[in-house]
């Protein structure tokens, strides 16, 4: 990264830090788009993650099964950070091996400029919570690889955040198998521990009040409806991950306007940006996401007259 690159990255590194620091719920909204991210950050949204399971399915078409590799997220995270200001988490699901793995995966990683990224303790190849079959690897491998982590993120920017994904919960009997080590994952020098899928507000009370770090969670449960924002605050947790959510609503709307295509031609397009209008926060503006604009700018300012585009016809 060139010297402008590196600084910027480090701002956003620190503003995460800043945000993983405050008595206040940090909302995560994640999918795995360059346009999603910029989306949350023109709503509001203060981060954004990058799913390693949409990543897999919306980039290579494959499933969530430790498929994807390396070059592939690193690749598409320099994009997404390259066109965002707020800070991205990167899923780097197992750090593609053991520690010596994840030495370079995470150097890798944050030289891309992204803010963050996650190291799970799955075994490779790992598993999607939402399709079971998960095993985790054993505690004393897991925090060498925390450890290994963190030492490769101290040789570049020791401003960026080492997230330990603690994949336990229904693999393991109990949660106090869990809770010993989300523990060890903070002591090993993680910034955050990643809760995932968790299935009750009586487990993530528990591992929350326990875990000497910020304690960062996703829901994934058929017992309990998912807490509001404030109780998740209230059981302690101080990152809320909605993982996949931005792709998911994607997919679904191409579904639906396809197969509408499908049986009604060009006036389902005509309805759906009619619909699209007509909604309480109106059409998304795809040429204001990717920065249309710049190019009618630099066109202008660098281009012979000659060579500049008439933009009225």
């Amino acid at each position: 990264m060139t010297d402008g690159h590196v600084d910027e990255a480090r701002r956003k590194r620190l503003r995460l830090r800043e945000l993983l620091g405050r008595d206040h719920l940090l909302v995560m909204p994640g999918g795995f788009s360059p346009v999603y991210a910029r989306m949350a950050q023109e709503i509001g949204f203060e981060a954004f993650f990058l799913a390693g399971s949409q990543m897999s399915g919306f980039l290579l078409g494959v499933p969530d099964a430790g498929i994807l590799g390396l070059r592939d997220i690193v690749d598409h995270a320099r994009h997404a950070a390259a066109h965002t200001s707020i800070p991205l988490l990167l899923d780097a699901d197992t750090g593609f091996g053991n520690a010596v793995n994840v030495h370079y995966s995470v150097q890798e990683i944050v030289r891309s400029g992204v803010a963050a990224c996650n190291i799970e303790d799955q075994e490779a190849p790992k598993k999607s919570p939402t399709g079971g079959g998960r095993r985790c690897i054993p505690l004393d491998e897991a925090v060498g690889k925390i450890r290994a982590a963190v030492a490769a993120r101290d040789a570049i920017d020791s401003a960026f955040v080492i997230v330990a994904r603690c994949d336990s919960i229904g693999v393991e009997p109990d949660i106090a198998q869990t809770i010993a080590r989300c523990i060890a994952y903070a002591k090993a020098g993680a910034d955050l521990v990643w809760l995932n899928a968790v299935e009750t507000r009586d487990q993530l009370g528990k591992i929350c009040a326990a875990t000497p770090a910020p304690v960062l969670c996703n829901w994934l449960s058929a017992v309990e409806p998912p807490p509001s924002f404030e109780e998740c605050r209230k059981l302690g947790v101080r990152v809320a991950l909605y993982p996949v959510m931005s792709a998911l609503a994607g997919l679904q709307g191409a579904w639906d306007l396809l197969n509408d295509f499908k049986a009604n031609g060009p006036e389902a397009i005509a309805a759906w940006q009619k619909r699209a209008a007509a909604g309480p926060y109106g059409a998304a503006d795809y040429k204001r996401l990717t920065g249309h604009g710049d190019v009618r700018a630099i066109e202008q300012q660098f281009l012979p007259t000659r060579d500049q585009r008439d933009y009225k016809r």
